[in-house]
């Protein structure tokens, strides 16, 4: 095995030992000389040596937990660990089952864009923010159009007035280069 490979296989372990001592210390892994101590039911059993608190986890056939390290003394719970870990792990699916992410859908315009196509896409932005998306609203100028950028702001008044009812302006329509841009977001209810 080369030097490099030896290097980057001692980088991986160390990395990966780096980043797993993140966890909180348990039994035999608390290195303090006394702790605070809180048991099961909560009540506090005091200050005392590590020895004596691994003894009363050891008899109530639990862990002894280092919740804050960074107290003086550190605070340590007698509790079982592994409930402990299940619990937050549902605890933080849960969080993230009822997170809803708001994502930004584009609905792109022509200059001359003709009614019916007007309202198809209308009808489709009012769909994204009913469903609690945001909306970018995009008209590209091409060749003579950038000559008339007052045709596309109507249009993007139009398009706002269109949606009024389920949405409201969030950045009004703004020339950026080539394109005019507007954000529409949904209204709170």
């Amino acid at each position: 095995m080369g030097v490099i490979a030896s290097t980057l296989l001692l980088f991986i372990v160390w990395r990966c030992v780096s980043i797993s001592s993140k966890e909180v210390a348990i039994n035999e892994g608390i290195k303090f000389k006394e702790v605070r101590v809180i048991a099961l039911d909560g009540s506090q059993l005091g200050i005392v040596s590590i020895d004596k608190a691994l003894d009363a986890a050891n008899k109530a056939d639990l862990d002894l937990v280092c919740i804050s390290p960074n107290a003086q003394p550190p605070v340590c719970k007698i509790m079982d660990y592994g409930k402990y870990c299940f619990e937050q792990a549902k605890r933080e699916k849960e969080n993230r089952k009822n997170q809803k992410v708001i994502e930004t859908k584009e609905i792109r315009l022509g200059l001359s864009i003709d009614v019916h196509d007007f309202e198809t896409k209308g009808k489709q932005a009012i769909k994204f923010l009913q469903k609690g998306d945001k909306v970018k609203v995009s008209i590209r100028f091409r060749g003579r159009e950038m000559g008339h950028p007052e045709i596309g702001l109507d249009t993007m008044n139009r398009f706002a007035e269109f949606c009024k009812d389920v949405a409201s302006v969030e950045k009004p329509a703004k020339l950026e280069g080539r394109n005019m841009l507007m954000f529409l977001a949904p209204v709170k209810k």
